[in-house]
C-alpha cells in the first residue's frame, strides 16, 4: 500500500474529466491537479512548444511526493510522452494508449473513428497504436479545433454546437466507424451531442474511463494502492487567474472547487 498521492495534469480544464473517473474509481487516492491555464491551448502549439510545456507540467508536480503522474491532456500524451516517459523515477502514464485499446476492444467492424485537437491528430498517434493492437483496423482521424471553446464557454447543448458536431463528424460516420474515440478530455462533456450526431450504433471512447482503469490495475500491479486519502485529498494549481477555472471545474468535477484552486509560476519549472 502507498498513501503517497497521484499528480494529473492538462493543458487547462479538460483533464478534469480524467480525474473525476478516478476520483470515482478509486476513492483512496489523493490527487494533485495542475491545469495550465495560461498557456492553452496545446493542440494548436509546435512539437517542440508541447514537449517543452510538458516537461515543465511535470517538474511542478514533482515537487510533491508522488507514487505516479496522468497526463491527462491528449496533446501531451500523444506529442510529448513518446519522447519523455521512460524518463522519470515514477510511472508517466497518458490517455491516448489507454483509449486506444479500449477501443481496440470494442470495435466489431475494425473501422474506428478518432476526433481530437490539431495536434492529436497530427500526431497521428491513435492510429499507430490501434495499428500495433490491429494491423487490420482502419482508422479515420478528424480535428474538432472548435470544440473545446465551446464546452469552456458553456455551449455543450446548443443548438449550434450540434450544426458543428454534423460537419466535423460528417466523414468518420460515411467511413462506417462503429467505435469512436473522443481524444481530447473536453470532448466527454459533448458526449450527449456527439451520441445523437452518430447514432446508438456508435460505442464512444471516454479516455478518462479508459485511463482511470489502466491507472487503477497498475497501481495494483505495483502494490500501491492507497490505505486512506490524505486529509486535503484534492489539490488544484493553474497558471493563470484560479477564478474562472474553479467556477467551469465545478462543472466538469459536478462537486464545488470553490477556493481550493492556487496559481503558480509554472514558467520557472521549465
Amino acid at each position: 500500500m502507498d498513501n503517497r498521492r497521484i499528480g494529473l495534469f492538462d493543458s487547462g480544464l479538460g483533464g478534469l474529466t480524467v480525474m473525476k473517473e478516478l476520483m470515482q474509481l478509486l476513492p483512496n487516492e489523493s490527487i494533485v491537479y495542475f491545469g495550465d491555464t495560461g498557456r492553452i491551448p496545446y493542440g494548436t502549439k509546435s512539437v517542440d512548444t508541447v514537449i517543452k510545456y510538458t516537461k515543465s507540467d511535470i517538474n511542478f508536480l514533482k515537487t510533491f511526493d508522488l507514487k505516479a503522474i496522468v497526463t491527462a491532456c491528449g496533446t501531451a500524451s500523444a506529442i510529448a510522452l513518446p519522447h519523455l516517459a521512460n524518463q522519470y523515477d515514477i510511472p508517466v502514464m497518458g490517455v491516448v494508449a489507454p483509449a486506444a485499446r479500449a477501443a481496440a476492444r470494442a470495435t466489431k467492424n475494425g473501422c474506428i473513428g478518432v476526433i481530437g485537437t490539431n495536434g492529436t491528430v497530427r500526431s497521428d498517434a491513435y492510429r499507430k497504436i490501434l495499428e500495433k493492437e490491429n494491423p487490420a483496423i482502419q482508422t479515420v482521424s478528424v480535428a474538432c479545433p472548435l470544440f473545446v471553446p465551446l464546452v469552456e464557454s458553456g455551449y455543450a447543448e446548443k443548438a449550434a454546437t450540434k450544426m458543428i458536431a454534423e460537419e466535423y463528424l460528417k466523414p468518420i460516420i460515411e467511413s462506417g466507424a462503429d467505435t469512436l474515440i473522443l481524444g481530447c478530455t473536453h470532448y466527454p462533456l459533448l458526449k450527449k451531442v456527439i451520441a445523437e450526431v452518430m447514432g446508438e450504433h456508435v460505442t464512444l471512447i471516454n479516455p478518462g474511463v479508459s485511463t482511470a482503469y489502466e491507472v487503477k490495475e497498475m497501481l495494483g500491479e505495483k502494490g500501491l494502492l492507497a490505505e486512506e486519502p490524505h486529509k486535503e485529498q484534492y489539490r488544484f494549481y493553474v497558471s493563470d487567474d484560479p477564478s474562472d477555472f474553479a467556477k467551469l471545474g465545478s462543472l466538469f468535477l459536478e462537486r464545488s472547487i470553490s477556493g481550493l484552486a492556487e496559481q503558480v509560476d509554472i514558467e520557472q519549472y521549465i
